[in-house]
């Protein structure tokens, strides 16, 4: 198995209704929003990543948006349990397509909430964004199962977006990048560097000094560019209109677990 692995899932007939929280609803184009997943999907591929699709679940609006499913730590895949109660049904499918990938599985029960976009993590450090969707009881749990294998585990206060990886993502050597306004404490941080653009707070790493962003934020692009990244630019217009980014369409898997 190859050592960088994605899970992604097709967007739902029903993703115009998905929900929508801090922002102003407009309309969205189910078509292009497909055809943008198709990119972005090719897009990983294209730059060394092996895609694995989870199985549809058109009657979920949101199940497009994988990350909220699980969050994957060493070889140990904890299943999210949605702070919006009209998501839970999402990680049924996707518990099972990771299970046979190797991973040992643990759960977030009740009264946890945990949606996996609320988790960041840099290198062993697991960060946590305790807000709408994941509560105090959802952070305790993953630190008492990640903290057993190496993780350190730290909440970060969030109350002016929907998930942390909303405000913040970090580049390849660690440094936090964020849209100030909606940061809540950028001093959580070792180093925190504010976006000129909100979209450009997101960015997945492809791996080497290769950046995957939206591409609606040109001058977030050029400053990484100038720090000797290289920008991989997709169009998720369509995703964006539902506070969703570059990072809610996959699951990153950088190291295969062990088989036994």
């Amino acid at each position: 198995m190859t050592s960088q692995q994605a899970l992604v899932r097709r967007p739902s007939p029903q993703l115009a209704s998905g929900i929508v929280t801090h922002i102003e609803r407009t309309p969205v184009d189910v078509a292009l929003a497909v055809a943008q997943w198709e990119q972005y999907v090719e897009t990983l591929q294209r730059h060394g990543w092996q895609t694995t699709e989870v199985p549809p679940a058109p009657e979920c609006a949101d199940s497009a948006f994988i990350e909220d499913t699980m969050v994957v730590f060493r070889n140990v895949a904890v299943i999210a349990l949605p702070g919006a109660d009209a998501r839970r049904a999402e990680t049924t499918a996707a518990e099972a397509t990771i299970e046979t990938l190797g991973y040992s599985i643990n759960r977030i029960r009740p009264p946890g909430t945990l949606d996996g976009g609320d988790v960041l993590k840099i290198g062993d450090t697991v960060f946590v964004g305790r807000g709408g969707r994941t509560n105090a009881e959802g952070v305790r749990q993953l630190r008492e199962i990640f903290e057993p294998i190496g993780a350190t585990v730290i909440a970060v206060p969030l109350t002016k977006v929907l998930h942390l990886k909303s405000a913040v993502t970090a580049l390849p050597d660690g440094t936090v990048i964020g849209w100030q306004p909606v940061v809540d404490q950028p001093t959580m941080f070792n180093r925190f560097l504010p976006t000129p653009e909100e979209s450009g707070a997101h960015v997945v790493l492809l791996g080497g000094n290769r950046l995957l962003m939206s591409g609606s934020c040109p001058l977030t692009a050029e400053l990484f560019s100038g720090l000797g990244y290289e920008p991989i630019t997709v169009d998720i217009s369509e995703y964006e209109k539902l506070e969703g980014c570059v990072t809610c369409l996959s699951v990153r898997l950088r190291h295969a677990p062990a088989r036994h």
